[in-house]
């Protein structure tokens, strides 16, 4: 009969595979370390201990006060921790036991108002329950995600909310090993980490070239933002705006402008100055953000080129302010209240032990046409 420490180990390796090997469709059915997490609850100092084949107590000082062991044992806690992505419990013996009534969520950004309405919705939804949302900003470039999220797990919140899907291995490996539910939004996949509530961003790029296409669009550019969920959203409209003959002869891509995220007025502004110059033919744009776009109409008042008539513009996230401009701007909308909604609903779920079945939500999106196009 194996020991614990070697049952452990097995788990442990299960684990590491699961957060470095290519998803599956099924991740439900396929992984047994996601079978273990839910009945487990994620592993524990015990279970470190175990590992490092030394007592709980030992591990403790390990972590706590490392000046307190041997450099020896302390070695074998450090291995570990390492190997299991186990996160020391800030708040045990107080609430170790207990619920602690408060959900995490990781957004990009605040400054933008993109995120803005799923936060306000998935506050909502939570405090309705008596829930706390405590809310992170990782950034986009030189992501904090990774220590944002270890300071998360820490606290062991009862649910943790994420901006996308593109985790880090480090990250994914602490959030499976936390056995905190996990729900990924703004994006799709099959293989989340645990829960998800999003919409493919590969699906707005190719619907907005089609729409534009629809609207007698010969030459189509892109002002769009650095981060990953923009890159591949851009590319498939790139990629469908070629197929539909709406790019120069030859080229492999439509003219694009990348901007820094997160994105600005004077970023839309400047895409435009930069586009035009480049290619003056250019008679519709597809803008990664509202605030961009608006960045596009201001610079095309400035330059003295009518809207619609000489270059459509589309934003994506519907602002409030959208449908005040002049003239109105045509943007995608993406549901953000949905998604906080479920989001919420989803973990609370989980807390209450209730089974979560159809853990892929894909929200969809739509295009509010105005007066821009």
């Amino acid at each position: 009969m194996k020991n614990k420490s070697s049952s452990i180990a097995a788990v442990k390796a299960d684990l590491a595979s699961a957060a470095t090997e290519t998803p599956v469709t099924d991740v439900s059915a396929t992984d047994p370390v996601r079978r273990s997490r839910r009945s487990s609850g994620g592993f524990t100092l015990r279970d470190v201990a175990k590992l490092a084949n030394v007592a709980p107590i030992t591990a403790s000082r390990a972590l706590n006060t490392p000046d307190a062991v041997s450099p020896a044992i302390l070695a074998r806690v450090r291995e570990a921790v390492e190997r299991t992505g186990y996160v020391p419990n800030l708040l045990a013996g107080g609430l170790a036991s207990k619920k602690s009534r408060l959900v995490a969520a990781v957004v990009p950004t605040i400054t933008g108002s993109v995120f803005l309405e799923m936060v306000q919705s998935l506050t909502k939804s939570l405090a309705d329950e008596g829930y706390q949302l405590m809310l992170g900003q990782a950034g986009y470039e030189n992501s904090r995600e990774d220590a944002l999220l270890e300071a998360i797990i820490g606290r062991r919140p009862d649910g943790v909310v994420l901006t996308g899907i593109m985790r880090s291995v480090l990250g994914r490996k602490r959030l499976l090993a936390s056995g905190i539910p996990v729900v990924e939004t703004w994006d799709l996949t099959p293989t989340p980490i645990d829960m998800l509530v999003g919409f493919s961003h590969e699906k707005i790029g190719e619907a907005v070239a089609k729409y534009l296409h629809g609207r007698g669009r010969k030459r189509v550019a892109t002002i769009s933002a650095n981060d990953e969920r923009a890159v591949r959203r851009n590319k498939a409209f790139s990629d469908a705006a070629l197929t539909l003959g709406m790019g120069q002869a030859g080229a492999k891509e439509v003219a694009t402008c990348i901007v820094k995220a997160p994105t600005t007025l004077g970023s839309g502004r400047s895409g435009l100055r930069s586009l035009l110059e480049n290619d003056p033919a250019i008679d519709a744009i597809f803008c990664s953000s509202d605030m961009m776009a608006l960045g596009v109409i201001t610079e095309a008042h400035a330059m003295g080129i009518a809207i619609p008539a000489q270059l459509a513009v589309v934003g994506l996230g519907d602002q409030e302010f959208s449908k005040d401009l002049n003239p109105p701007l045509t943007s995608v909308r993406i549901d953000g209240t949905a998604i906080g909604t479920q989001a919420a609903r989803f973990i609370i779920e989980r807390v209450d032990g209730k089974p979560v079945t159809d853990k892929v939500r894909d929200i969809g999106f739509s295009i509010v046409e105005r007066g821009s196009t």
